[in-house]
């Protein structure tokens, strides 16, 4: 029976020494978790009942928040029901899910901000055009794009991870992430070099050069333009680069450490 256990489920190394503060994590997890819920879901609801606000621009912060109300989901749940369990274990089916679902919304955020940035140099530095590019059409086909290319990529990664045999039981973190990796018996180059090449470089690095491209040329502009066009710039701009800037680093950090 305990051989079956281990081959069906891991244990979350990350909870360990937490024993003792357990109901303060919780207290605060939680907190965090309705926070989070509650201020993505009234921008969403905000959105949807304002037809004035039924453009582009809202409409990418409407799926970005729909999109952080998924993560919330794909998290928060599992990490309160441990923060109280005796012992933090999940099945590897289950962690698979959590793993493809964590990935796959975080290049959803990544594709949603390029399309924000995007649109911010159309409104910005061609405001004639605007109207003519930015159609529903093409936040239809943005929005389809930002969520099913991450998931279709996520897709393959999942079932090549499904397949491979396990040896090792206990994952040093929270939830499951890319370190579900070091759980398999044997090393996977196909596995390594399919997430490398298509998570890194064509999911991830790609938006972020794509973003910081844009608003470099969003600068350019303004810098000669009036100080009205300069305030502009400034307050739908910065909020923007700073929140890639920090999920950056915070992806990164995941990828590099993890």
């Amino acid at each position: 029976m305990g051989e079956e256990f281990n081959e069906t489920y891991i244990t979350l190394g990350g909870f360990e020494g937490m024993e003792n503060y357990r109901y303060l994590y919780f207290i605060l997890v939680l907190t965090l978790c309705i926070l989070s819920i509650y201020s993505n879901a009234i921008i969403v609801y905000i959105i949807w009942e304002h037809q004035n606000l039924h453009e582009s621009m809202y409409i990418f912060i409407a799926a970005l928040s729909v999109n952080s109300l998924l993560v919330s989901i794909n998290i928060y749940p599992k990490l309160l029901i441990d923060f109280l369990s005796e012992k933090q274990t999940v099945s590897y089916s289950v962690c698979l899910l959590q793993y493809f679902l964590c990935y796959c919304l975080g290049i959803v955020d990544l594709l949603l901000l390029a399309a924000m940035a995007f649109d911010r140099y159309v409104s910005i530095c061609k405001p004639l055009v605007y109207p003519n590019i930015m159609t529903n059409r093409t936040v239809v086909v943005v929005l389809v794009f930002a969520w099913f290319v991450p998931a279709s990529q996520m897709s393959v990664s999942t079932v090549l991870s499904a397949k491979q045999k396990v040896c090792h039981f206990v994952i040093k973190g929270f939830f499951c992430t890319n370190s579900i990796f070091k759980l398999h018996c044997v090393n996977s180059k196909v596995i390594s070099v399919f997430g490398l090449v298509s998570c890194m470089f064509i999911l991830g690095i790609c938006p972020v050069f794509f973003v910081l491209f844009t608003y470099a040329r969003i600068l350019f502009i303004v810098y000669k333009s009036s100080n009205d066009v300069r305030q502009k710039a400034a307050e739908t701009c910065l909020p923007h680069l700073l929140v890639l800037l920090c999920f950056t680093a915070l992806g990164t950090y995941d990828v590099v450490f993890a």
